[in-house]
């Protein structure tokens, strides 16, 4: 299908407008989560890639429009946020089956439970002082992280009940997902880059310091780590577990008329950031102005895939795009490119809207 242009200030605009209002059943979002540039001193030089990317480009103009109308037309209790910048692969697990010792790898995610503010992880460098100075004061909720525990925890006990044998049951855990909490007291686990401790990354908290503002505290905000096979289809089965947080169980008169107290509000807003495009080893490829045709093929190519109507051949033609020729001159290593597949799990089903189709830093919403 033909996919409008949406990538000037009236257009995204129109778009946000167009979303509808459905506070009980939320979409799930795919979010362009910029670099450190987009919050860098407006007087400072911002070079090529800064007039683009840095704070006077679009996507930090888009993201300033976006922030506001989501609290105003989803009015979410929370924010649960997935982000290429914190990636956890799993616990190991041996068995003895026929005298012989089994090893396993169970996918687990790794969830903040931060209390009553979430410290932020400056995980990055190279920058000047006033970049490891940067505030957004927010709070995390241990509900709301005891929940997709649990949510997760119950997509690992479906996967080993269907299991007849040990054999099969094994089989069935390397598929389901294990979880836990991590507290500010300890290393938010191994990322691959080199940064520990605690804190949200900046792939959270430099996007929303501007759809937010320095302080967003009347909602929690809790993070969870992608998973670090990269794999499209793992992620994908990430977010599907934790789309029932999306939808409200039951309408408050419903329950008092079955004489029931709603055991969870859900009601929660899921956003996965990355970007379509991240190669450091090529800077041109991260605008429109000097980017490769190769690149502009494979922008083209993820909007195809994205916007295909059958939600099935929309799996399909999504999971393909790490095929495209272009898929390894856009993502040398694909940890920006898989919370795609995290977001449209989580909104699996639903139709897709293009909320603004920027080059290299798009916004999708997945279960409309």
């Amino acid at each position: 299908m033909a996919v409008q242009t949406v990538t000037t200030q009236p257009e995204w605009r129109k778009a946000i407008e167009a979303l509808p209002s459905t506070p009980k059943n939320i979409p799930a979002f795919f979010l362009a989560h910029g670099s450190p540039f987009l919050v860098f001193p407006k007087s400072e030089d911002h070079g090529r890639l800064g007039s683009y990317s840095g704070p006077t480009g679009p996507l930090a103009s888009f993201l300033k429009d976006f922030g506001p109308a989501l609290l105003k037309k989803y009015e979410p209790k929370g924010i649960v946020v997935f982000s290429a910048h914190w990636e956890t692969f799993g616990t190991r697990l041996g068995l003895l089956l026929y005298n012989l010792l089994w090893l396993f790898i169970i996918p687990q995610r790794v969830v903040t439970d931060y209390g009553d503010e979430n410290p932020l992880l400056m995980d990055y460098y190279g920058f000047q002082p006033s970049m490891y100075e940067l505030k957004f004061k927010s709070k995390g909720d241990s509900k709301l992280s005891q929940r997709i525990v649990q949510l997760y925890h119950e997509v690992s006990a479906y996967f080993v009940d269907q299991g007849k044998i040990n054999f099969t049951i094994l089989i069935h855990w390397q598929v389901g997902q294990s979880a836990r909490t991590t507290s500010k007291l300890e290393p938010r686990g191994e990322d691959g880059r080199g940064f520990e401790g605690p804190g949200l990354d900046h792939g959270v908290f430099v996007p929303f310091k501007l759809m937010f503002g320095e302080e967003l505290t009347g909602i929690p905000i809790v993070q969870v780590s992608i998973d670090s096979s990269l794999s499209p289809e793992k992620n994908w089965a990430l977010g599907k577990a934790v789309a029932k947080l999306r939808s409200a169980p039951f309408d408050e008169i419903d329950s008092r008329i079955l004489n029931m107290a709603l055991s969870r509000e859900e009601g929660i807003l899921i956003i996965s950031g990355g970007l379509t495009f991240h190669n450091l080893r090529d800077f041109a490829s991260f605008s429109p102005d000097t980017c490769k045709p190769i690149h502009r093929e494979f922008d083209r190519a993820i909007f195809d895939a994205v916007t295909v109507v059958d939600a099935d051949k929309r799996k399909e033609a999504m999971v393909n795009l790490t095929q495209h020729p272009g898929f390894r001159a856009s993502h040398p290593r694909e940890e920006h490119f898989v919370p795609l597949y995290v977001a449209a799990g989580a909104g699996e089903g639903g139709d897709v809207r293009v909320v603004t189709s920027l080059y290299g830093a798009p916004t999708f919403a997945f279960g409309v």
